[in-house]
């Protein structure tokens, strides 16, 4: 499975290489990025909102917001195996295509019902967009270019996660022809249609080699599989973890193991299955996969106990909240592109260097929450943030790059869906795990009891800090790039 490192990879046509400026064509794969990763946060600034406007109860907010993580979680390993059976190029388009009519829907949306079923069909879409951004770099970047193209991947989803919740404020503040909230959902018409015009010119196709059908039968485990997986994970915690959370990840693992077995069967009969189980015979995927679970569940996971803490806590606005990560947001934009250069000079070691600076901007996080108790501000949160920024935008996009270096043609599309599902699992995972124990501490303190906040946010982060930690032990561990 190491993979080749012709400056033509195999699987483009050559007409197409030759005509197209690789970086124009990554310029707009990375806008279907942006505006996925875009999509999962803005929901959240927009959501009083939406709640007021539409008369929607609580549940329901909570459904549209779980819905569209739930579709996007559950169809990135189809999206990406479609992509190699039909076209990464094609599938991008409909994934976006999909993903804007779906935007339309949501900001034309005549009640709330009608709301979140676009919101799954745009979840849909975006998983049919993103793992073609993946293995798209992979076919058409040279082996050593491709360090700078995931950097690139990696400042936009960093970037993107602070200015959704930014853009967010600002748009429902503006108040556009009375619009309220519609916006957030309108503004990617336009950049879906021009994105859809200049991906028809710029961007090349490709398939896998020897490409047959799409595995039917694997396709309906494994989505069983994911759904009874995800949910528990995204609903649980805000549901009160109810009894039905625990059957349903006890199934979860049956149907992962008849799906491994299906597959197995589907392989050995010489047939195509969704996943090759010889993906998991490398034991640099393998522990890479486990390593992007273990990361993006601190990702997601601080966000969401930070938030409470600077809204409910110290008692800032949903656009004051997000005006704080944008150290975080700066940072890790600037350590993404940086660490493509370092990456090229001191290799694995960029990796390791950015897992321990997150480390350290956890373990600040909590020495600022301990130490100020109930005199605690935003401003002394910066340092950690900035340290988690730069930690995090070293290692994780180059993470993705040395997960899929060794990865072959034929094979770095379903691995590239595995990868996209591994980090949409981390972050659920991290949610809940980190969720219960800061409500546990926070218990049933008021709003804007800072002192309880405050140490609410010690332990949900000393979570953050022990994975962190794991993080760094597996980086260690991780086998050495294979040789090109």
């Amino acid at each position: 499975m190491t993979q080749t490192s012709s400056a033509r990879p195999a699987d483009i046509p050559v007409g197409a290489a030759a005509t197209t400026n690789p970086w124009r064509a990554l310029a707009v794969i990375l806008t279907g990025a942006f505006m996925a990763s875009v999509d999962g946060f803005i929901v959240l600034v927009g959501a009083p909102a939406i709640q007021a406007n539409l008369h929607a109860t609580g549940a329901e907010i909570q459904l549209l917001v779980a819905g569209y993580q739930l579709t996007y979680a559950i169809g990135l390993i189809t999206g990406a195996r479609l992509g190699d059976l039909y076209g990464r190029k094609r599938m991008f388009m409909i994934g976006m295509t999909v993903f804007t009519i779906a935007s339309a829907a949501c900001g034309l949306t005549p009640g709330i019902a009608f709301l979140v079923g676009a919101r799954l069909v745009q979840g849909a879409g975006a998983a049919m967009m993103f793992p073609q951004i993946f293995a798209t770099i992979q076919v058409l970047l040279v082996p050593e270019r491709r360090s700078a193209a995931f950097g690139a991947l990696g400042a936009v989803l960093g970037v993107a996660t602070t200015i959704g919740q930014i853009v967010g404020g600002l748009l429902i503040s503006a108040d556009i022809l009375g619009t309220t909230w519609r916006p957030l959902f309108l503004v990617n018409i336009p950049i879906g249609i021009v994105a859809l015009t200049l991906c028809a010119v710029l961007v090349p196709e490709s398939k896998a080699p020897k490409a047959t059908k799409l595995d039917l039968a694997g396709v309906g485990v494994l989505t069983v599989a994911l759904f009874l997986l995800v949910v528990p994970l995204i609903e649980g915690q805000q549901a009160g973890w109810p009894v039905w959370v625990w059957p349903s990840l006890a199934v979860s693992l049956l149907a992962f193991a008849g799906f491994a077995a299906l597959e197995r069967r589907v392989e050995a009969r010489g047939g195509a299955p969704l996943i090759s189980l010889r993906l998991f015979g490398d034991k640099a995927f393998t522990m890479g996969l486990v390593l992007v679970v273990v990361a993006f569940s601190v990702v997601y996971s601080v966000s969401l106990v930070l938030s409470l803490t600077l809204q409910d806590g110290i008692g800032l606005s949903a656009l004051g909240a997000a005006l704080v990560y944008t150290p975080l947001a700066a940072s890790f934009f600037a350590a993404s592109l940086l660490a493509a250069k370092l990456t090229q000079r001191f290799g694995p070691r960029v990796l390791q260097i950015g897992a321990i600076v997150s480390a350290l901007g956890f373990l600040a996080m909590i020495i600022a929450a301990a130490a100020s108790g109930d005199r605690l501000s935003y401003g002394q949160l910066i340092p950690s943030l900035v340290l988690i920024g730069a930690g995090n935008g070293l290692l994780l996009p180059q993470l993705f790059n040395a997960v899929l270096s060794r990865i072959g043609l034929a094979e770095v599309g379903m691995a590239s869906g595995v990868l996209s599902t591994s980090q949409q699992v981390g972050g659920a995972l991290g949610v809940a795990v980190v969720g219960v124990v800061f409500y546990h501490v926070l218990g049933h303190a008021r709003p804007h009891d800072l002192g309880a906040y405050a140490s609410a946010l010690e332990f949900g982060v000393l979570c953050n800090l022990v994975a962190a930690v794991v993080a760094i032990i597996l980086v260690y561990t991780l086998p050495k790039p294979a040789k090109r």
